[in-house]
């Protein structure tokens, strides 16, 4: 085994409260390609600018090999003085790197050489800071959220190219699929601590959940023996005063090992929302077109979104997805065509801007809006401190500056904002940066048991596969000409069905947006996704219960007085009735569809 380029040793580091850092230990060979994960404020990125030496630990020892180069990708570069993005990234060259290889980076991240730095939007300066940090190769990459604000060609591109190069790799990112791409290792950082896996981010939770279970039996048994130990004392046969002296120092020193212990971080939760019910349409958009300056964003673009559908909108950077999100949902008058929005709509936004927060404001001041210490969560008034808990912040954070809050905890708090609002369509436009694991878990859980409808931007493909439906996506996603396509599933079906689609020519077969096909999974994996396996065990219960509601509706319609003592009444019921019924029928479609797939996979396997 070669020894370690870099290694940090029992580092420690504590804001006040709980130690951020306590023991925290890991090294670096050369070619390792090593994912930082856990929780959002759990010192990841601390830890990495530890590790590059620009911050300080406040004990524990930090080697760094005197002859190995280190770059780091933070997550807001800061452009100095630097005139160009050009002399920006080619200050991350040492003596002896290729000056070309700048030009290079630039090229293949869309970015102009002579442009001034301090104009660029975040994912301009996303871009220009990656240059600087690849165009030396260096020995040691050091990378935090390096896909935030990419598109998804950016970030095939930097898999592909992260894969080339030699340099030993440690990255904190929330992209699963980037993760399962570029990682041979990974790092969790728990409770101050760090866990070493010898294998990529792939088997992670299923490490991470193993690993908690033998905790929280160890605990169990030690909590047994201190009872065993407790009764000994009080009720035993007395032996020799200094045995019973030194199994009392025992039972002391159990129970301080059983106080000090610090379980893991508990789960967010969310209260349900529980807003009437929209109207069946939600949104119809007829011949929809807008332009900005002669340039066609979106072209004779039609569409019916029914309620409860999830659906997920891709596609370069420029190429109108949030336009085509804001003329879905009325912010925008098309150039040209009609939208219609279904009745009875509550509309929240999850944007995830940080341009949204103050950052002298305190947590409690942005969620109740400066009004004292309390506000309304769906209808009920909750005081603040027991609502960011649900969260997973600290009391003492309420009044803590956001300035001082982590990047995925500036994004929780948004998400905490937003989800206060009672809503039956959601609308998130990039909302998985920032976040950590847990917190999209949380959010892919919502948006697939939300009873409401859900349109979201992403370009996380993982995040995708696990809650959408069905994808809009540019009808040529090299040369976007405002031609846009919906297809069913989620984004791994897309690529699968435009693959089946491709023509001879190479362009891909348009096919109507406004059309609904039949659910096609992609099987290549030969399993059943996230997605896919929670529907299929969610939707039996989904079933009986719609089942239950049409008998007790059926019975109450039955009466034969019901029409004559309200007649709009007995409309209303109606009209909910031809609903269920509707609804049952597309979930029974939807079981028997995914039973055939599961049962197909399993006899192939």
């Amino acid at each position: 085994m070669a020894p370690p380029i870099l290694k940090l040793d029992d580092i420690a580091l504590t804001f006040g409260g709980e130690p951020l850092l306590d023991g925290a230990s890991f090294q670096v060979q050369p070619g390792d390609r090593l994912c930082l994960v856990g929780r959002n404020g759990s010192g990841k990125s601390t830890l990495l600018k530890i590790a590059a030496g620009l911050a300080e630990a406040q004990s524990g020892t930090v080697f760094r090999h005197p002859s190995v180069t280190i770059r780091y990708l933070e997550q807001e570069p800061d452009f100095g003085t630097f005139k160009t993005v050009r002399a920006y990234a080619e200050a991350g060259l040492g003596p002896g790197d290729d000056p070309h290889r700048v030009q290079y980076l630039l090229d293949h991240l869309g970015l102009g050489g002579d442009a001034d730095p301090r104009l660029l939007s975040g994912g301009e300066a996303r871009r220009a800071a990656l240059a600087q940090v690849l165009a030396p190769e260096p020995d040691i990459l050091l990378l935090d959220e390096p896909t935030n604000h990419l598109d998804l060609p950016a970030i095939e591109w930097l898999e592909g190219e992260l894969q080339r190069m030699k340099s030993a790799i440690v990255v904190i990112s929330h992209d699963r699929r980037f993760l399962e791409t570029i990682s041979r290792s990974t790092l969790w950082i728990d409770r101050g601590a760090v866990r070493r896996m010898d294998r990529g981010f792939g088997d992670f939770e299923a490490w991470r959940d193993k690993v908690l279970d033998e905790e929280a039996l160890e605990q169990h048994k030690l909590g047994r023996a201190i009872v065993r130990e407790e009764h000994w004392l009080r009720y035993g046969v007395t032996a020799r005063r200094k045995r019973n002296v030194r199994r009392l120092g025992e039972l002391q020193a159990m129970r301080q090992r059983y106080r000090a212990h610090r379980g893991p971080t508990g789960s967010i939760e969310v209260p349900a929302s529980d807003i009437r019910d929209s109207g069946k349409l939600v949104i119809e958009a007829k011949g929809v077109a807008k332009s900005y300056a002669g340039r066609a964003i979106v072209r004779d673009f039609s569409i019916r979104i029914q309620r409860g559908e999830r659906i997920g909108l891709v596609g370069r950077n420029g190429a109108g997805k949030t336009t085509l999100l804001n003329l879905l949902t009325g912010a925008l008058e098309p150039d040209a065509g009609s939208v219609r929005l279904g009745a009875n709509l509550e509309i929240a936004t999850l944007d995830q801007k940080r341009g949204d927060l103050d950052p002298n404001e305190t947590p409690e001041q942005f969620l109740t809006g400066g009004r004292g210490s309390t506000l309304s969560v769906n209808g009920v008034q909750r005081h603040v401190t027991g609502y960011m808990k649900d969260f997973l912040f600290q009391p003492e954070q309420a009044r803590t500056p956001i300035r001082e809050l982590s990047g995925g905890e500036r994004a929780r708090l948004i998400l905490a904002r937003n989800l206060a609002k009672a809503a039956n369509l959601i609308v998130l436009d990039e909302p998985t940066n920032d976040l950590d694991m847990e917190t999209l878990d949380l959010l892919q859980e919502l948006i697939a048991g939300f009873a409401g409808t859900v349109i979201l931007v992403s370009h996380d493909r993982d995040f995708l596969d696990r809650t959408v439906t069905s994808v809009i996506a540019p009808a040529d996603p090299q040369a976007p000409d405002g031609h846009w396509l919906r297809t069913a599933g989620g984004y791994s079906d897309m690529l699968a069905q435009r693959t089946d689609a491709q023509p001879a020519g190479g362009r891909t077969k348009a096919r109507p947006a406004e059309r609904k096909e039949p659910k096609r999974p992609a099987t290549s994996n030969r399993k059943l996704s996230y997605k896919q396996k929670f529907a299929l065990e969610s939707l039996p219960g989904k079933i009986s219960a719609v089942q239950g509601e049409i008998a007790a509706l059926e019975e109450r319609m039955a009466a034969p007085d019901f029409f004559k003592t309200d007649p709009q009444g007995f409309a209303a019921a109606a009209e909910t009735l031809s609903d269920l019924r509707d609804s049952l029928e597309r979930m029974e479609d939807e079981w028997l569809e995914l039973e055939m797939l599961r049962e197909s996979l399993e006899g192939a396997g």
